[in-house]
């Protein structure tokens, strides 16, 4: 497994080792004691799979603390671009972010830990996302940022115009004017 650091502390890339033969190909997925080895400790306690079609953008979500959550993800199946944007006020790296391809080819893992919003767009015909939370959801700290933020600048890798975006997304407010409550330097 090689991690490779971010250009904002605490985004972090994982490349698993993967054993491919004429069968086909193993990899383990996520082990404790391994990840905490490389500084990811937090403890994941739920599950998330999402199937979408080409086009799709969900996000940029998070949730306010103390129900925040830190979330390991990938992809099973096809190409996303996934995103995060560091939303922790103080932070010399604030309202920046990251964005990278995952996809069932590379096989790479995004680490995008608290005080973080999250999203990513369907690249490929479909896509099966998957990802670890260390916190349960909790609909009534549900936040997020409108994907279409022009401060942001950010680059979803899709024409606009097939963007499919759920109501409930093109609602959020830009960054100026989200609510969130994270620090920088503080632990969430």
């Amino acid at each position: 497994m090689q991690l490779i650091e971010t250009k904002i502390q605490g985004l972090l890339i994982i490349e698993p080792k993967v054993f491919s033969d004429d069968r086909g190909y193993f990899y383990e997925t996520f082990q404790t004691k391994r990840y905490k080895d490389f500084g990811i400790d937090a403890d994941f306690i739920q599950d998330n799979e999402a199937f979408s079609g080409y086009g799709v953008v969900r996000g940029l979500h998070y949730q306010l603390a103390p129900y925040t959550q830190a979330k390991l993800v990938r992809v099973i199946q096809g190409v996303v671009f996934d995103i995060a944007v560091d939303i922790r006020k103080g932070s010399p790296t604030f309202g920046q972010w990251v964005g990278i391809e995952l996809s069932e080819t590379n096989k790479r893992q995004f680490y995008v830990p608290r005080g973080f919003a999250h999203g990513y767009s369907v690249i490929s015909k479909t896509a099966l996302f998957s990802y670890k939370c260390d916190n349960l959801y909790h609909p009534q700290s549900e936040r997020g940022i409108n994907i279409k933020d022009t401060s942001l600048h950010l680059d979803w890798k899709l024409p606009e115009n097939e963007m499919i975006i759920s109501s409930k997304d093109t609602l959020l407010p830009n960054l100026e004017f989200a609510e969130m409550n994270f620090t920088y330097g503080k632990k969430i």
